[in-house]
């Protein structure tokens, strides 16, 4: 039996696996729940191993792409852990200065699916910058399980002050015209949201299923919002209806697109969560979205 897409899984055990990627419950208490659920043949830990990323499947960009340059970056955080590192990429053909997009991951620090939506920005004629939180604990660590144990380890308020610093540093840079956008995907939603109402210069911002900001933090914020939510994603899209009342009330410009039948995380191409079909969509709205703002 193949188990390629989320139509594959029973609905409990996909929320199952959001609680278990989000460090509410172990990866114990993952297969303890997910036992009831293995039959014909399957075993827990084969439902885990069909639910966890195929980073190597999923590349859309090779990481030698010839129309691009990446190189990976450290840049200053005063504020936060010191020196915190990234990876850039940019057109390999460009010749002016490009408007620049900070990428921000999930709760797992700077994976390849994250470094690959990077190169994907650039070759969408951006200057693309994803930072990875885990620098002070050394990094993404190559292992997904031992990225979440380590993320919960982070100073959040460092953690955010870094992300801040690498907003500032992208647009410092001398192939960056200075506009600014930044696009998250979970974790990194909430951060998009978050560097919305931290940096009045923000010109857009792209939250996927990310957590809200307070109605107080929300009055502050002067980007653009192009903000993405799953349709089955109960724990994220409980915050949306008090985040969207706070807009309306503080004028923001904002579009909220509810995708049908997709699960948190449907964006991500290297899980059954993956759905081609919204996750197609939603980036071609996002690439628009940072046409329309970033380049004006």
């Amino acid at each position: 039996m193949e188990l390629k897409k989320a139509s594959d899984f029973d609905q409990e055990l996909l929320n199952l696996f959001d609680k278990y990627v989000h460090g509410s419950i172990d990866r114990r208490g993952f297969l303890d729940g997910a036992a009831r659920f293995a039959v014909g043949g399957l075993t827990a830990a084969t439902l885990l191993d069909a639910l966890n990323p195929r980073f190597a499947e999923a590349q859309q960009v090779a990481t030698d792409d010839k129309r691009l340059k990446t190189e990976r970056l450290e840049y200053a955080s005063p504020q936060g852990s010191g020196t915190m590192r990234g990876y850039l990429a940019r057109p390999a053909t460009a010749t002016g200065k490009l408007p620049g997009v900070l990428v921000v991951h999930e709760n797992r620090g700077l994976n390849p699916h994250i470094e690959d939506i990077a190169r994907r920005l650039a070759l969408d004629n951006f200057l693309a910058f994803a930072p990875d939180a885990l620098t002070p604990l050394g990094g993404y660590p190559g292992d997904e399980d031992k990225a979440r144990e380590l993320f919960a380890k982070l100073d959040q308020n460092k953690t955010r002050e870094d992300f801040v610093a690498a907003t500032r540093f992208l647009k410092g840079r001398p192939e960056c015209t200075g506009k600014i956008g930044v696009v998250g995907f979970c974790y990194g939603g909430g951060i998009a949201n978050m560097l919305a109402t931290r940096l009045p210069d923000l010109a857009a911002a792209v939250p996927f299923y990310g957590n809200q900001p307070s109605a107080e933090d929300t009055a502050k914020i002067k980007a653009a919002l192009l903000i993405h939510y799953a349709e089955h994603d109960e724990r994220i899209n409980a915050g949306w209806p008090a985040y969207e009342a706070a807009l309306k009330a503080n004028n923001v410009r904002y579009t909220m697109y509810m995708y049908p039948g997709t699960q948190h995380g449907f964006n991500n191409d290297t899980t059954p969560r993956y759905d081609a079909a919204a996750a197609k969509l939603a980036w071609q709205r996002t690439i628009d979205f940072f046409n329309k703002y970033l380049r004006g």
